[in-house]
């Protein structure tokens, strides 16, 4: 009998029949106790993790996608702790899934500040365990083993516990590493159905068994086993996601000092380890590649509170407690009103406050004073910038709430956010961006308001407050300003450069051209990584004319040339490789239409386009893309299915796109 054709709970006696109508109820309410939980509980808290470099210490596929599912942006890199804790010494299965979580967390987060020299701030690590009476049954060493598992929970009610570690580090003098850690635990009941020795054979022999824990995977072919499921049903998945959103709501949102317990250690404890890839990571080798975050400070943030709450009992933060009792309810009619104020709405009020914060603080210079001459007192400070000493302290302060700052003995020091990318010497600073957000950007979105009613675009919105000076902020035909908005493209694209040239392998090409290319500087990347590769900045003469203060000398550097022309009239150059980086997203539907066309007439099969923008989300949960495009007077910004269809429009095809969680994300098609 074959598995995947003829198994069904229909070809077993009535007696022996699994109840399918209790099965099948799974994926939805899933999917709607999970939009519950995101929109409840994880939206108020992502923004903290943004910016931070957040890993998984976990290969497996399943808790990936789930935490993928709900836009967490992070990087595996999977655990090689050696899972060889004596089970007997644990009073409870669950202390032991809790240990092993810590400790695969508590190795990588070693491993990665020792050998790997790239400090993370938040590791998650997770351990999912089955129990019947007691005994932990781990994965099935083969098929037999398998099918005793199986053989034993037949029939039964088992617990399922999943073990979670949150592991925060934070870099102290002499490159050493303090780690705070949360742990919880989640169990979740599950009843396998009278199970014949034949249905059992047939689930072995679908291979299936082999990877999961107590030789099962509810959610695909063994969720035909089971006759019900008491808690949450991710855990048994193997990520307790509902729990884990309200451990973050307690992390940034925290109750009193005075209720916390605290673990914290001076340096990450050593655990014995593989010293070779483990056949978990093997695993995830072969899975498609996960988005890559931003690159963060690893000093600045929130370090993780430490809890010794365990399981169902412990409480849910004040913030969740509603969502709670409408999930437990399993109906979203039943979720009590909020007992307390939106954090999410009063991020959002003050979110214009924060900006302004940063923008003065990067004008007045205050980053690049810290970083030359150190901590410094708020009255040293004002006078270094020529400010009141009032009005710097309250600057200043603020600096430190928004994690930009840190502040000692009524002295400031940068953080190392601030040193690496808002102070304006740094090789990847972006302060040219921020300066022009704030002279430029800022008057666009301060009229709005008209923008939005008349439907005319940000240069025309801004002219239309007839304010001479905001005029000149909004044009670019100056030569000042022409400078100014180069130099903020630059470093946008000096720290994207790193994610698009290592979205996608392209060292089969040989030649490139990067199409309004602006100062080269990802093209001067490309290079760096594909010595064999030549690339042509093509951009309008005037920008062309300009660049001098921006090229590059050194290795390499001969293997950028720049020509000037207007991609839309004169002749591109025949290439393998064409570059489009902040171009389709600002075109007319004429302008797009034309270039596509132009590119695609000069390119042979086998052509390849990248392209880095803003990909939208496709449930809309991403708003940068939606931001941006409130100021835009012509174009459109484009969801990944909308890039996939334009592209394909005009004959290339097999499209591939890296959301990076930088500036920009990367899209990668072929010519067909």
């Amino acid at each position: 009998m074959k598995l995947a054709e003829e198994w069904s709970p229909l070809h077993l006696p009535p007696k022996k029949r699994l109840k399918r109508k209790s099965i099948s109820r799974f994926p939805s309410e899933w999917q709607l106790l999970t939009a519950i939980s995101i929109a409840m509980l994880l939206n108020p808290v992502i923004s903290k993790l943004a910016g931070k470099r957040v890993v998984l210490a976990s290969g497996s596929p399943r808790r990936q996608d789930i935490l993928t599912n709900v836009g967490l942006r992070f990087e595996v890199v999977p655990s090689w702790f050696k899972e060889t804790l004596d089970k007997s010494s644990f009073a409870s299965p669950y202390e032991y899934a809790v240990e092993t979580a810590k400790q695969k967390a508590l190795e990588v987060a070693r491993r990665m500040h020792e050998k790997h020299h790239k400090s993370p701030d938040i590791v998650i690590g997770a351990d999912t365990i089955v129990t019947l009476e007691g005994a932990i049954l781990e994965k099935p060493v083969d098929k037999q083993d398998a099918y005793n598992m199986l053989s034993r929970l037949s029939g039964k009610e088992h617990s399922v516990f999943t073990g979670v570690a949150i592991v925060h580090c934070r870099i102290l003098k002499g490159n050493q590493v303090e780690t705070e850690v949360l742990d919880f635990y989640e169990e979740t009941k599950v009843k396998f159905a009278d199970l014949s020795e034949e249905m059992l054979w047939e689930y072995v022999h679908s291979g299936e068994p082999m990877d999961k824990a107590g030789g099962y995977g509810i959610q695909a072919l063994g969720g035909m086993l089971v006759e019900y499921v008491h808690g949450d049903f991710l855990n048994v998945v193997g990520f307790p996601l509902n729990r884990f959103c309200k451990k973050l709501v307690e992390l940034y949102y925290p109750p009193l000092k005075s209720t916390i317990q605290r673990i914290k250690h001076d340096s990450i404890p050593y655990v014995e380890t593989f010293e070779n890839l483990s056949d978990v990571e093997n695993e995830v080798s072969n899975q498609p590649a996960l988005q890559p975050i931003n690159k963060s400070d690893m000093n600045g943030g929130l370090l993780s509170l430490s809890s010794n709450a365990r399981g169902n009992g412990d409480a849910a933060s004040q913030n969740s407690n509603w969502v709670s009792t409408g999930i437990q309810n399993g109906l979203l009619e039943n979720c009590k009103q909020p007992t307390a104020f939106p954090p999410s709405i009063m991020q959002l009020l003050d979110g214009f406050r924060a900006s302004k914060a940063l923008f003065v603080a990067c004008k007045m210079k205050v980053f690049d004073e810290l970083k030359c001459k150190g901590a410094l007192s708020a009255e040293s400070v004002s006078r270094l910038i020529h400010t009141s000493i009032r009005g710097t302290e309250r600057l200043l302060d603020a600096c430190v709430a928004l994690e930009l700052l840190e502040k000692k003995n009524q002295a400031y020091s940068n953080t190392t956010l601030a040193n690496t990318y808002l102070a304006s010497d740094s090789e990847c600073s972006i302060h040219d961006y921020i300066i022009y957000s704030n002279d430029r950007m800022w008057p666009f979105f301060t009229h709005l308001e008209s923008a939005v009613k008349d439907g005319i675009g940000r240069c025309q919105a801004t002219a239309e407050k007839n304010s001479q000076d905001l005029h000149q902020v909004s044009s670019c035909h100056t030569p000042d300003a022409k400078r100014r908005f180069m130099a903020a493209m630059h470093c946008t694209i000096k720290v994207t450069a790193q994610d698009i040239a290592t979205a996608f392998d392209l060292s089969h090409l040989k030649s490139a051209c990067d199409v309004g290319g602006c100062t080269g500087t990802l093209a001067y990347k490309l290079v760096d990584m594909y010595p064999h590769l030549q690339v042509t900045v093509f951009d309008r003469p005037d920008v062309i004319d300009s660049i001098s203060s921006f090229k590059r000398s050194g290795l390499c550097a001969h293997q950028v040339t720049f020509t000037p022309g207007d991609f839309l009239k004169d002749n591109l150059p025949v290439v393998d490789l064409y570059i489009l980086t902040r171009v389709l997203h600002d075109l007319s539907d004429e302008n797009l239409h034309t270039l596509l066309t132009r590119i695609s007439t000069i390119s042979k099969p086998g052509t390849t386009l990248l392209v880095g923008e803003i990909v939208m989300d496709e449930e809309n949960r991403n708003p940068r893309g939606f931001l941006q495009a409130l100021t835009m007077s012509e174009g459109k910004q484009r969801t990944s299915l909308e890039y996939k269809a334009l592209l394909g429009k005009y004959g290339f095809r097999n499209v591939r796109i890296q959301i990076t969680g930088n500036f920009l994300d990367a899209i990668l098609a072929v010519k067909s």
